[in-house]
């Protein structure tokens, strides 16, 4: 028997399949981990076929060592899955299966917790001496405990005592697996009763299709997402439920977890190393049925789903923009068509590609029109920022926000105030020569940490000093650049002392548990202000929020990309919907520059089909997605020589598709990337625009014009999130 192995190294020469010998004391089957020699080496490989017939001379051929697993890792569907991936994002195979397992697995570094328990077999004390005191009362401890302890429980007594015990057979003593269980708030389960819009949406979405659920913040979603994956596990079936951020996880798993206690496991990067290898263990054996998390959580291990759920479908963490490259929405597509599934994409502000879909017929419109309490959306005030400088207030806050903000806590409320920026400011600039401090591994500027007393870089992590004198002219007049969420807190804290002020953004939440600790803290904060990211943009439902402050929503509004008016009303809308989601009436105060924008208008009527026939005008007029498909072909490397030069072969054969295709090739142009390094590594990229009709037939030949002429890793990707 012969089989066909991908070598777990992710390495553009080794991404091909290789054939070894299974010797005979072996039990191997598809999908297994093994140890493979590989020239002086030993490494790990996957097995993705077996074979009585080999392609190559087997006298070359080497055996396998041994087995790392006694069952097959990757289930038949994840091998599917692989070569969609592989052919769909031109990805390498060893980079797609290592999606597949958790990484402290594939490293070695997690396996099975066992602890020893010890039952009580025989009460019979007349077995045990008179004076051995620590014996009786652990035979005691037992008796009125439930006649078993681990040893943990019982190392009070002493270990020589439990041996005796056990030696006597009056104890029984057991190895158990114990499973490492993410920390889950624990609510109670409210039994929703469905408004007609609910019912009517769970009574349509019953076929194997894509549904786009478009309803307003405060619409029920989640409930509705509730009812679907209920009815999956009625027929047997199991479902997976993806959220856009890690600090929604908590507040959705402790509703699911109240409904569907164990059958849901959890899975996201901010778990130990041990939580994520049992959550995932219980998905692959099927103790657990429900996948709930980020992105990852796609590739969850389950087996015959039922349901696939995409929450906040819209929001850009569902495109991975570091390797491997892929859109969570294509994966979650092939696995819907696999198990023959429905796929319910669900948001208040759908992508415009998604609701363009939905308009032409290849997704099925679901919508949910009204709150689920019956109340109006919030009020959205504009405020003119601009004309508050000129009648004297140049600082953070309008006079508008900071009066709501005095009604709010006046009356032991809540508010949270929206600014997509951490940090104290955005950069340190010397006033007299200009000098920006920039990071010396990327092309960026470094960000003023006023807790930390630091500048640092958000893109690679390295820290450095902060100017008090400009290390190019030496002047001590250093000017700080925009507002960060740490600026806005230390102003809050100015302007009402007695309030309790939490911050949420990248920074507060990279411990533990941390987005848990702080919605939980801010729950019980009357009155309360939680400032934060986007991270507080969505999903969230505090019932004491009354009040909603964007700070600067000119901020998404003017960057160099197409998406930038759809993001920003996405924002907007998003971070509104926090506002008056119980008895009372939500404000929202809304801070520009630029009040007469026509996205405004739009967002501040909660008018999303306004929104998207503008938009859907200008994109067509433009010839910008959905009508056209971009690729962007990235060259990184130290070398930047060889990537400029890399970039030039690349380019040059690729202008000949431009003479073959003509028209159907709109935009083609070789550039630096707007962000010119990171971590040290150049980057060039070659942006181009199709037509979609020969799209996929154009994207082919430069894959293999790339190809050939690279030794290294260049990534591909289409339509991409992030320009820079």
């Amino acid at each position: 028997m012969f089989a066909k192995i991908i070598i777990d190294q992710d390495a553009k020469a080794l991404d091909k399949v290789f054939e070894y010998i299974v010797p005979d004391n072996l039990d191997i089957v598809v999908g297994m981990r093994v140890y493979v020699p590989f020239g002086s080496r030993v490494l790990q490989g996957f097995v993705i076929g077996l074979d009585e017939h080999c392609e190559y001379d087997e006298s070359k051929l080497k055996k396998i060592i041994s087995k790392i697993d006694d069952f097959p890792a990757i289930k038949e569907e994840m091998l599917a899955l692989m070569q969609f991936m592989a052919k769909k994002n031109h990805l390498k195979l060893a980079s797609i299966l290592r999606l597949f397992l958790p990484s402290e697995m594939r490293e070695g570094k997690v396996k099975e917790l066992f602890e020893t328990y010890y039952t009580l077999n025989d009460k019979n004390e007349s077995k045990i001496q008179k004076n051995a005191k620590k014996q009786l009362e652990i035979v005691d401890f037992l008796t009125n405990n439930g006649g078993r302890a681990s040893s943990s429980q019982l190392s009070q007594y002493g270990y020589g005592a439990i041996k005796a015990l056990t030696e006597k057979g009056i104890l029984i003593k057991e190895k158990i697996e114990v499973k490492r269980k993410p920390f889950v708030l624990s609510t109670q389960s409210k039994r929703v009763v469905l408004n007609s819009s609910q019912k009517n949406a769970v009574n349509t979405i019953t076929e194997n299709k894509t549904y786009l659920l478009n309803g307003v913040t405060g619409s029920g979603k989640t409930e509705v997402y509730m009812h679907l994956i209920e009815r999956a596990l009625s027929q047997g079936k199991n479902a997976i439920m993806l959220v856009p951020e890690i600090s929604l996880t908590p507040q959705i798993m402790s509703n699911f977890k109240a409904r569907f206690g164990d059958a849901v496991a959890l899975l996201h990067s901010g778990l130990s190393a041990g939580e994520r290898f049992d959550e995932w263990k219980r998905l692959f054996s099927g103790e657990a049925r429900i996948a709930i998390g980020a992105r990852s959580a796609i590739f969850a291990p389950i087996e015959n789903l039922g349901m696939i759920i995409i929450d906040e479908e819209h929001e850009q963490s569902y495109i991975s923009e570091s390797n491997p490259r892929f859109d969570t929405h294509d994966v979650a597509q092939f696995r819907a068509r696999y198990n023959g599934c429905p796929l319910v994409l669900g948001s208040a502000t759908p992508s415009i590609e998604s609701y363009e879909k939905a308009k032409q017929g290849q997704y099925q419109l679901v919508e949910l029109p009204v709150r689920a309490n019956g109340r109006e959306l919030p009020k959205i005030q504009i405020i003119d920022m601009m004309s508050e400088i000129r009648t004297g207030n140049s600082g953070i806050f309008s006079n508008q926000l900071l009066a709501d903000l005095a009604n709010v806590i006046n009356h032991k409320k809540q508010a949270m105030l929206f600014i997509n920026r951490r940090g104290y400011s955005s950069f340190q600039r010397c006033r007299d020569c200009g000098y920006i401090a920039k990071c010396l591994d990327c092309d960026v500027s470094l960000v003023y940490h006023r807790e930390d007393n630091r500048l640092k870089c958000h893109y690679c992590g390295k820290q450095y000093k902060v100017l008090d004198r400009c290390p190019k002219c030496g002047s001590e007049n250093i000017k700080q650049g925009a507002v960060g969420t740490e600026q806005v807190v230390s102003k809050l804290k100015e302007y009402f002392p007695d309030v309790k002020v939490l911050r949420m953004d990248n920074d507060t939440t990279s411990t533990k548990n941390a987005h848990q600790k702080i919605l939980s803290e801010f729950r019980n904060s009357l009155p309360g202000i939680l400032v934060g990211t986007q991270m507080i943009a969505k999903g969230h439902d505090f019932e004491n929020v009354v009040l909603v402050g964007i700070i600067d929503a000119d901020q998404s509004l003017y960057q160099a990309d197409y998406r930038s008016t759809e993001r920003t009303f996405q924002l907007i809308t998003q971070v509104s919907g926090r506002a008056g989601r119980s008895e009372d009436e939500g404000k929202v105060v809304l801070q520009t520059y630029s009040p007469r924008h026509y996205v405004y208008k739009f967002a501040s009527n909660y008018d999303y089909k306004g929104f998207f026939r503008k938009e859907e005008n200008i994109r067509q007029t433009s010839q910008f997605p959905p009508f056209t498909r971009i690729l962007r072909i990235l060259f990184s490397d130290h070398d930047e020589n060889y990537v400029r030069e890399l970039l030039k072969v690349c380019y040059t054969e690729i202008e000949k598709l431009k003479e073959q295709y003509g028209d159907e090739i709109i935009y083609l142009d070789a550039m630096k990337s707007p962000i010119k390094r990171i971590q040290n590594k150049y980057r060039y990229q070659i942006m181009m625009r199709l037509k979609l009709d020969k799209a996929d037939e154009i994207e082919e030949k430069v894959f293999e014009i790339v190809d050939n002429a690279s030794k290294t890793s260049v990534f591909f990707e289409i339509n991409p999130q992030n320009l820079s």
